[in-house]
């Protein structure tokens, strides 16, 4: 037996096989899910390469252990029933879903592992034949970019990410400092430890969809006063502190 050339097979085999069955996981999921809306092309990718992982270390561990240990009797004791190879590897996919008593995970376990049964074979059979399989790592890629594509056409256009928007993701953090401010543009008046208290949030457009987020607080009592300001840059999905001015009111530190 030629170990290199059995290695390039299992190696090969284990690639494709994850790739596709990944692909067909985040299609399902994909079908299935109402959470995403926008960007599906991107979304599809990243579940792919999340499931890619799960999958991967399962026939890459599992998987070839075992093909190895049922190849090396099938040469041995039934060279020319290739059908037999496949029928046990497959069952042996049953286990994980047997083990957590899942159906569903079993099924899944059986289709990924007859899957991977038939790839192998079938890399085994061109080998022997002396045919090239450089071209076939390009098969999952090729799956790949179909399923990307399919979700990129078919994913709405993004709406403009608005100032309302942008205010919303600045104070839905209620353990920072601004915790107290308007949720949306305007004021709020009240009295804080003896206080005069007026807080302001407001909000303007820097540039096309990105954003600053201004929280002003003025403060009064007695002879005392002042003020402090501090804003933010908001875009889309992201937020970083853009100016602070004057101090906090004493009333912070109590």
């Amino acid at each position: 037996m030629n170990f290199t050339y059995l290695a390039i097979r299992k190696a090969l085999a284990t690639f494709i096989t994850t790739t596709l069955a990944s692909l067909f996981l985040a299609f399902y999921d994909m079908a299935e899910e109402t959470d995403f809306i926008y960007d599906l092309g991107t979304n599809f990718l990243l579940l792919s390469s999340m499931f890619f992982m799960y999958v991967g270390a399962i026939v890459l561990i599992y998987g070839n252990i075992i093909s190895l240990v049922i190849e090396y009797f099938h040469k041995k004791w039934f060279k020319n029933q290739d059908w037999l190879y496949v029928v046990i590897l497959s069952l042996f996919g049953l286990v994980n879903g047997i083990l957590f008593q899942d159906l569903i995970f079993a099924i899944y376990g059986l289709v990924v592992a007859l899957l991977y049964a038939l790839i192998d074979k079938w890399l085994e059979k061109r080998m022997e034949n002396q045919k090239s399989i450089k071209i076939l790592w390009l098969i999952p890629m090729i799956v790949a970019f179909i399923g990307w594509l399919y979700f990129y056409i078919s994913s709405p256009p993004v709406p403009p990410f608005t100032k309302e928007e942008a205010v919303e993701f600045t104070t839905n953090d209620n353990e920072s400092v601004i915790k107290g401010f308007p949720k949306e543009v305007g004021k709020w008046e009240g009295i804080i430890q003896g206080y005069n208290v007026v807080r302001e949030t407001s909000v303007k457009e820097l540039e096309s969809e990105i954003y600053l987020v201004t929280f002003t607080e003025h403060w009064s009592k007695e002879a005392a006063s002042g003020s402090w300001s501090l804003s933010y840059k908001v875009e889309r999905g992201s937020l970083s502190a853009y100016d602070q001015k004057g101090k906090e009111p004493p009333y912070y530190n109590d």
